[in-house]
């Protein structure tokens, strides 16, 4: 086989076994990811339980980064302080070495038993946990018939001098080595991936023990990469991001210029290439555990040094309301949720305003505004829409408190929508009428702008609708729907004419003003909507019209009296 289709059978391979590592995250997630969120809730006290917890919730999951993300959420949100946060960043870069002990045991004949058991798990399990655990176990045996499939790839290269000599030059200084298994762990987003890869390469002998170990090392920096990027502009969230990458960062530094030294001490107790690697890799992250669990409060006071308060922009996107720890009670997470639909309202109504500034003044920097803002919108929108789903999961949930999560995820979905008609459509037709100069009539400015004026007032009374679920307001917003087909269909008209009276202003902005028209009764589909539950709930919406309480046929009909 060449050099060429080793690789790439390496490549497809290591793909193959981080697609068994992300079905395990996920699974145990899917499974358990609400019980793992409280128990790291309620470990945020002190740093010991916070590091037991960080150890054992990434043994389940495989993953710290998801560990540190899920962290970092609870630091963000005001429920765990930094000195914890930090804890349990130490106890899950020590949980995640546990799943590399285990395989370097050779277990890859059971890899079949995982994954004919997951299956049977998957498609037969009546619950939902269960068919979740069927997917861990597929992704157990992936993981084990990957690892078996590297290392029989790998074995051959030995014999092979121009592969030999490729790894040889690549590997050959430590500090390359370091960024080298960095970028991977980073273009991964898996240490264990990358540090079960160097031990196979390491028991091929196609690197030396320093070598290897100098990998090993740039797995752990590498993996601070996806946590900080994740974090965002959170400032608290960063903070917790640097303190991991100074413990690592000191960690790797200490460490390169004993390599040599560490990799002989290693080979007097271990005769196997690859547990020498794995050993390096639990006891560089024990180590730096014993280190820096006792200064655990200078290193928060350096980072709060580092990135002070005053230096910190808090992105709009980022949610401020809702939290992980609320989710064991879903009365209280489905009220930090409405807060939460709240800010994306105040949002979308300056996203409103500055498109009217922007026809009116021609303003590009409005339209630039609005890209920004709708960027907000999409990232709460995402945020809310995941929140709303673990709270869903809930066993707890009553019927009541089901309906209003599925209402509140509604109104968000509306409320993105509108944000991309005003971003993708009536941001593109400010930008048109700007670049060619063009201006509306007076009388068109005017019937736009009472438009807009209506949709704010829309918008209002939608928020009472989501927040009072009072009747009388929904069917005021129902009302106010038709009032605005009214608008559209008048302003069109009254467009027409002045093309018949060929009004130059008119000719020249018809497709603006017709389309500009269009996309605020399109908006103002979008805010009514939240008050459709409602009525219908209360008996009070037909199919095709909203009910006319004097008219007793209606009653009739809607109480289902009717023949």
């Amino acid at each position: 086989m060449s050099t060429t289709m080793i690789l790439l059978h390496i490549a497809g391979f290591v793909a193959l076994l981080l697609w068994g590592i992300r079905m395990v995250e996920t699974g145990i997630v899917q499974a358990y990811g609400s019980e793992l969120r409280h128990f790291l809730s309620i470990a945020i006290k002190n740093r010991w339980k916070a590091f037991a917890a960080g150890l054992g919730i990434t043994a389940l999951l495989q993953s710290s980064t998801a560990t540190g993300l899920m962290t970092a959420s609870f630091l963000a949100s005001g429920v765990m302080e930094l000195v914890p946060a930090l804890a349990v960043i130490l106890g899950a870069n020590v949980g995640t070495t546990l799943i590399v002990q285990v395989l370097t045991f050779d277990i890859a004949a059971v890899a079949p038993i995982f994954v004919l058991g997951g299956f049977i798990a998957y498609n037969r399990g009546g619950k939902t946990r269960t068919r979740d655990l069927g997917r861990v176990a597929i992704g157990v045996g992936i993981l084990l018939l990957a690892l078996h499939l590297i290392v029989g790839t790998i074995g051959p290269i030995e014999k092979t001098a121009p592969t030999r000599e490729l790894f040889a030059t690549i590997t050959g200084d430590p500090v390359i080595n370091v960024i080298l298994a960095a970028l991977l762990t980073w273009a991964s987003y898996s240490s264990v991936a990358v540090v079960l890869l160097v031990m196979s390469l390491s028991a091929a002998h196609i690197v030396t023990p320093a070598a290897a170990l100098a990998l090993v090392l740039g797995a752990n920096l590498g993996n601070v990469i996806p946590q900080f990027l994740g974090t965002s502009q959170s400032g608290s969230a960063r903070r917790l991001a640097l303190g991991n990458l100074i413990v690592r960062g000191l960690g790797t530094v200490a460490a390169i210029p004993l390599l040599p030294r560490i990799a002989e001490w290693l080979a007097q107790f271990e005769g196997n290439p690859a547990r020498e690697a794995a050993d390096f890799h639990t006891l560089f992250n024990v180590v730096l555990a014993v280190v820096f669990i006792g200064l655990l409060d200078p290193l928060a006071k350096l980072c709060i040094k580092l990135i002070p308060a005053k230096s910190i922009t808090d992105d709009p996107g980022t949610p401020r309301y809702i939290s992980s720890a609320e989710l064991a009670m879903p009365s209280v997470a489905l009220a930090s949720a409405s807060r939460e639909v709240l800010r994306m309202v105040d949002v979308i109504e300056r996203m409103l305003q500055a498109f009217l500034a922007a026809i009116k003044d021609d303003d590009r920097k409005q339209i630039d505004a609005i890209a920004e803002m709708d960027d907000t919108v999409d990232d709460l929108h995402n945020a809310l829409k995941l929140y709303l789903t673990e709270i869903s999961r809930n066993d707890k949930l009553s019927e009541p408190e089901s309906r209003r999560c599925a209402d509140i995820l509604a109104f968000t979905i509306n409320l993105e929508h509108i944000g991309d008609i005003l971003e993708k459509s009536l941001s593109e037709l400010a930008e048109k009428k700007i670049k060619n100069n063009l201006t509306f009539s007076a009388e068109g400015f005017n019937e736009i702008s009472n438009m807009l004026r209506q949709i704010l007032e829309d918008l209002r009374l939608a928020v009472s609708v989501f927040m009072t679920s009072n009747v009388r307001d929904a069917r005021a917003l129902m009302q106010a729907k038709t009032a605005m087909r009214d608008l559209e269909w008048k302003a069109t008209q009254n467009h027409l004419d002045r093309l018949r009276a060929k009004r130059a202003e008119s000719i020249e902005t018809s497709s603006l003003h017709i389309d500009i028209v269009r996309d605020l009764k399109r908006i103002t589909g979008h805010i009514t909507s939240v008050a459709y539950p409602l009525l219908a709930e209360k008996g009070e919406l037909l199919p095709s019209r909203l009910l006319d309480k004097d008219d007793e046929a209606f009653v009739t009909l809607a109480a289902g009296k009717g023949d």
